[in-house]
């Protein structure tokens, strides 16, 4: 009798072990999902901080173009007046567009498109919009970590009603880095 007890004690403890690691894992990867999205964000607020020395370079040259740069700082603003990952996502879509018109812009204007500033400046920009990319695909890749681990068995037993968490999306035309030329 003494062996049979040992036995269920035993099993007892496997199974309350494999309950916590269930459990541990699905915090540790919603924690992966926030830390990753907080990478998102640093990214965007970088890109955020270039626009105002981007925009007073342009105006210098494009002083005309007051409706594109009035739009990349409405853009730009929004960003960082952003609170919810859905607000964020949105504003960062408005913000590439406004980008986009930009550099458009500035193809006009060869004496922009030769100042050292400027240049320097989409560079910035470009680089830090290879690290959104980049930044963005992890935070899905954790996204989809997550809502396997919450949504499948059995770690759906331990979910504790935590909901699934949404990706990153943007829109077809934003999908691809602006293009910027010298």
């Amino acid at each position: 009798m003494g062996v049979g007890i040992v036995i269920v004690v035993a099993v007892i403890v496997v199974i309350a072990l494999f309950c916590i690691h269930l459990s541990n894992n699905i915090v540790r990867l919603s924690n992966r999902c926030d830390n990753a999205w907080d990478q998102i964000n640093a990214q965007l607020k970088r890109r955020a901080d270039l626009i105002p020395n981007l925009v007073e370079t342009v105006k210098g040259y494009a002083s005309h173009e007051s409706g594109t740069l009035e739009a990349v700082i409405a853009a730009r603003n929004g960003v960082v007046k952003a609170t919810t990952p859905d607000e964020v996502m949105a504003s960062n879509n408005v913000l590439t567009g406004a980008l986009r018109q930009l550099f458009a812009v500035s193809e006009s204007y060869p004496e922009l498109k030769a100042n050292a500033n400027f240049q320097q400046l989409q560079n910035q920009l470009e680089e830090t919009e290879n690290k959104i990319v980049y930044a963005r695909q992890s935070f899905n890749d954790c996204v989809l970590m997550f809502n396997n681990a919450i949504q499948t068995f059995p770690g759906s037993l331990f979910a504790g009603g935590r909901a699934p968490k949404k990706g990153f999306e943007i829109s077809d035309a934003d999908a691809q880095t602006p293009q910027v030329k010298f």
